[in-house]
C-alpha cells in the first residue's frame, strides 16, 4: 500500500469504490462501518444519481442520513464506464463537556430503573432488559439525559413490550484529550412508538453528549463511557 492508498484508507470520510454492475471493489476503514448500517445497493444508487455526465469528478452539497451518519457533500468520479466511486463528507460531530461541574457521576443501570419505574404510572407495558452487567459508574448530565430518556420510554408508552439494551460498541472509540474512551449503547424497541416528541429528543441529545437514532420501533442512544473525568485533563 502506497501512501496515497494508505491516506485514503485512515481518511475520515468513507470512500466506496464499485464495478459498472454495481458491486463493491474497495473500501476504506470508515466505508466499512458505514456499510454496516446502509446497503451498497442504495450507495452505488447514490454514486450514480450524483455522478457527472462525462468522465471525471463532480461534488455535490447534499443533506443525506443513513441512521447516526449525516452528510453534507459527496464527490463521485468515474474515468472509464467499468468503474465507479464515491466520497461522503461527514458532518463534525458536535463536542462534548467533561468536566466536574457539568457531569455528576452516576449508576447507569439505576437510572434506567429510574426511567421505567417512573413509566409505569402511566403505561402497561412489559419490560425486557438485556443489559451488560459489567458497566461502571459513569459521568453524565445527568438532568440532561434523564429528561432524553424518559422521553424516549414515554414514546413506547402503548407498547405491549419494551425492550431495553445496554452494551459497549464494538471497533468504535472516541479519542478526547489524548485519551481513549469506549462508547455504549442504549437501545430502547417497543411494538408501538409515539414519533410526537422526536424533535424534542434530537433537541436534548446533543446537549446532554448523546448521539441518537430514531427509527419506526426503536431508539438508539450512544455516548461515551467516561468513569474518570480526571484521566481527561
Amino acid at each position: 500500500m502506497d501512501f496515497c492508498e494508505d491516506w485514503l484508507e485512515h481518511d475520515y470520510n468513507p470512500f466506496i469504490l464499485f464495478d459498472k454492475d454495481g458491486k463493491v471493489i474497495n473500501v476504506n476503514a470508515e466505508a466499512q462501518f458505514l456499510l454496516g448500517v446502509v446497503s451498497s445497493k442504495q450507495i452505488f444508487e447514490l454514486a450514480t444519481t450524483y455522478a457527472n455526465q462525462g468522465y471525471g469528478f463532480k461534488t455535490t452539497i447534499v443533506d443525506i442520513s443513513y441512521e447516526k451518519y449525516n452528510f453534507y457533500a459527496l464527490t463521485v468520479g468515474y474515468n472509464d464506464d467499468q468503474h465507479i466511486g464515491i466520497k461522503l463528507y461527514k458532518k463534525p460531530n458536535k463536542s462534548f463537556e467533561l468536566d466536574a461541574h457539568n457531569n455528576t457521576k452516576i449508576n447507569i443501570y439505576s437510572i434506567i430503573d429510574l426511567c421505567i419505574s417512573s413509566l409505569s404510572t402511566s403505561s402497561n407495558a412489559t419490560h425486557k432488559k438485556l443489559l451488560d452487567p459489567t458497566f461502571p459508574d459513569i459521568f453524565l448530565k445527568v438532568d440532561l439525559f434523564l429528561k432524553l430518556l424518559s422521553k424516549i420510554y414515554n414514546s413506547f408508552k402503548n407498547s405491549k413490550l419494551i425492550t431495553t439494551k445496554l452494551h459497549l460498541k464494538t471497533g468504535e472509540h472516541i479519542i478526547y484529550k489524548d485519551k481513549k474512551f469506549s462508547i455504549f449503547v442504549l437501545e430502547i424497541s417497543g411494538d408501538k412508538r409515539d414519533s410526537e416528541d422526536d424533535y424534542i429528543i434530537k433537541e436534548i441529545a446533543p446537549l446532554s453528549n448523546s448521539v441518537v437514532n430514531i427509527k419506526k420501533d426503536m431508539v438508539s442512544i450512544e455516548l461515551p463511557l467516561i468513569d474518570d473525568i480526571n484521566s481527561t485533563h
